[in-house]
């Protein structure tokens, strides 16, 4: 084996899957049998079905020791790729190469036989996956202990819930010595207490193992994954940093339901505005220099021309923080309030009725840490804006502690309800700021420890 074929875990080469669909029953008939008729009289053949392309033309390679991420609308192809990468599907063109044993976690209840008991299931699942029986028998209270179902295991598994399913599935995958795991949306299934333990495993074996995982949910991908890649009508519509491929296909979910951006004259009177401002202050000066909790974040400038989308209805036309005496903010400290003010600019013709104005706080990797939203605040009493308006929206609280590193603040701003709207502006990456130093935050985000205390009772 060369070292290249060494370093790659999972090749797909240029795989496309073709299903070919019927109006109904007797279509599928008459194309098995006419077509050799029509070749044993001399006419030409008939088509009585439709030629559906889950897949056409994926390629991409996942390398040893790599998590990478798969997202896509349903439809897009995922489901059908990874049972083509675990063998349980047969590539219509193309090539698929795997290294290593795969153990793979598909769609609900897949690889069990409901009418077998859960231990049964285990015993046969396992197998298929490469273990003997001697191997299973030495395993078999690990297994039992993860999947934590009880008495349930000398049940039919017909009789389990959804979470129960997955529970068992999970159990056995993290058993089997796999080099390779597959799973597709597995977690978005069962108790939040068993996602974390799932989520636990994975993260020791990503140490050593490889990961193709899928899912709806972009910062699972964005928290796990090295690499994302997003298929669209089954093909590949991007490939590379998460962070990057979470954006751009959120921004074309929601141009795909509402309509691509309009393109929009830049407000010079607004642009004019900004360089006349006062250069905020730096509240350094301000801070108690002295304090054992101290956690510094450097706030910079906001960016109009971040990368956004929607349909500029209305734009944010400034993100900025600031104390509670207005003054802006270069330099917080984090257990500090302030003040998130995001204002925008009504451009449509039209009112807007029921606008609803928003951010998030964003780490690095684009996991979200908070954020909220006017909504509920005026959901019984909407605030309408006329056209050619500004809108300002104040969000105060208390900037939690912050591991070093970049964050940002994404903002928007929409008009309807929280599940039925319109996007007018959403702009990623508005308001960016650095965490310089934390001495007390080991988490996403931390709280000052005021006191800490270690007793020992000597008397015992």
């Amino acid at each position: 084996m060369s070292s290249e074929q060494s370093s790659t875990a999972i090749t797909v080469d240029n795989v496309a899957k073709y299903y070919q669909i019927y109006e109904q029953p007797s279509d599928r008939l008459k194309q098995f049998v006419m077509p050799r008729l029509s070749r044993f009289t001399g006419k030409p053949p008939k088509t009585y079905g439709r030629e559906f392309r889950a897949l056409d033309g994926i390629s991409f390679q996942v390398n040893r020791g790599e998590t990478v991420g798969i997202i896509g609308r349903n439809g897009s192809g995922k489901s059908t790729l990874l049972q083509m990468i675990c063998g349980t599907l047969t590539p219509t063109l193309g090539t698929i190469g795997t290294e290593g044993r795969i153990a793979a976690l598909l769609e609900l209840g897949a690889g069990f036989d409901p009418e077998f008991t859960g231990r049964e299931n285990v015993y046969m699942n396992a197998s298929v996956l490469g273990l003997s029986k001697p191997e299973i028998d030495a395993r078999l209270e690990d297994i039992l202990a993860f999947a934590e179902i009880g008495d349930f295991i000398d049940q039919p598994v017909k009789t389990y819930s959804s979470g129960m399913y997955v529970r068992l599935a999970f159990a056995v995958i993290a058993h089997v010595d796999a080099d390779i795991l597959v799973i597709d949306e597995a977690l978005a299934v069962g108790d939040a207490f068993f996602v974390q333990k799932c989520m636990r495993f994975l993260r020791r074996f990503m140490e050593h193992g490889t990961v193709l995982f899928v899912s709806h949910d972009t910062a699972a991908v964005l928290n796990l994954c090295e690499r994302a890649i997003w298929l669209d009508k089954g093909k590949v519509a991007a490939e590379g940093a998460p962070k990057e491929v979470a954006d751009a296909y959120l921004k074309a979910f929601f141009e795909s339901n509402q309509g691509a951006s309009d393109t929009t004259k830049r407000n010079e009177e607004w642009h004019e505005e900004q360089r006349k401002r006062p250069v905020p202050r730096d509240m350094r000066q301000d801070i108690i220099n002295a304090s054992p909790h101290r956690n510094d974040l450097e706030i910079f400038a906001f960016d109009p021309h971040a990368e956004g989308f929607g349909k500029k209805g209305a734009i944010i036309e400034e993100v900025v923080l600031h104390d509670r005496e207005g003054h802006p903010l270069t330099w917080v400290v984090g257990g500090e309030e302030v003040i998130l003010t995001v204002k925008a600019r009504v451009h449509q013709e039209q009112p807007m009725l029921q606008p609803i104005m928003g951010f998030y706080i964003k780490d690095r990797l684009g996991q979200t840490l908070f954020g909220d939203n006017t909504f509920v605040t005026y959901q019984s009493d909407p605030v309408s804006a006329m056209p050619g308006s500004t809108l300002e929206a104040n969000f105060t609280f208390r900037m939690p502690v912050l591991p070093q590193g970049d964050y940002s603040i994404s903002t928007a701003i929409a008009d309807g309800t929280q599940d039925n709207h319109v996007q007018h502006h959403w702009l990623h990456d508005a308001l960016f700021f650095k965490s310089h130093s934390s001495s007390q935050s080991h988490g996403l985000v931390g709280i000052p420890m005021h006191h800490i205390e270690l007793q020992v009772d000597q008397r015992a």
